[in-house]
């Protein structure tokens, strides 16, 4: 019974003392690995993480960079867009202040014409005080006449009468061409129907004739 109680001891004892039982700690293995790879190894591989580090880091901050000059870029031509859109609609408002009575203006240029042709087609000599009556009348003619011009000259509007001037086919319209003695060729010899120009944009050309060599 004695030597029974013995041997039970000495498995128990063989048991406990077995490398399974007695394996060191993982990070006892690691430090053992590190010591026996040496410190050249730690080093090593602690450069190569901080390289792959570095080149994600460089690589992100391209990628933001480029964002970035995209972004500005974007936001520069939105705001010349914008800067454009707005000089465009300042000019058509002031555009809209200066021509808005174009319409308004070319049918009064019809009852102008009509005046002055009624004050032109008086007789001057018969406008004496002998006649009062086509006196009057002529007077009154010449009155209206020269106020409407001053209301069109207030509003902008200017009368274009070119004889003698050299023909600009942006303000005269040319109805003929021949030789004249005494006028430059090229030049308006002759003025049919006077134009008008509303601040300083053609409304309606002179009609004209025009001089050329012979």
């Amino acid at each position: 019974m004695a030597s029974w109680c013995v041997r039970a001891v000495r498995q128990s004892y063989s048991v406990l003392a077995s490398p399974a039982l007695t394996r060191a700690p993982p990070r006892l293995l690691c430090t053992a690995t590190q010591q026996k790879n040496g410190p050249g190894s730690v080093e090593e591989a602690e450069k190569t993480e901080q390289s792959t580090a570095d080149n994600v880091l460089t690589e992100e901050k391209g990628q933001l960079e480029e964002q970035l000059k995209e972004m500005t870029d974007k936001y520069k031509r939105a705001l010349a867009d914008t800067e454009n859109l707005r000089t465009r609609s300042q000019r058509m408002v002031e555009d809209a202040k200066l021509y808005g009575i174009q319409s308004f203006c070319k049918d009064l240029l019809e009852v102008a014409d009509i005046l002055e042709k009624a004050t032109e087609s008086v007789p001057k000599e018969e406008v004496t005080s002998q006649n009062p009556h086509l006196k009057n009348l002529y007077d009154g003619l010449v009155m209206t006449e020269v106020q409407i011009q001053k209301v069109f000259t207030k509003h902008g509007l200017v009368k274009l009468n070119p004889e003698g001037q050299k023909f600009n086919p942006y303000e005269h319209e040319a109805l003929f061409q021949a030789p004249v003695e005494g006028k430059e060729p090229g030049t308006v010899a002759v003025v049919t129907k006077v134009g008008y120009k509303l601040h300083g944009r053609t409304l309606r050309p002179a009609l004209v004739g025009v001089a050329k060599a012979s």
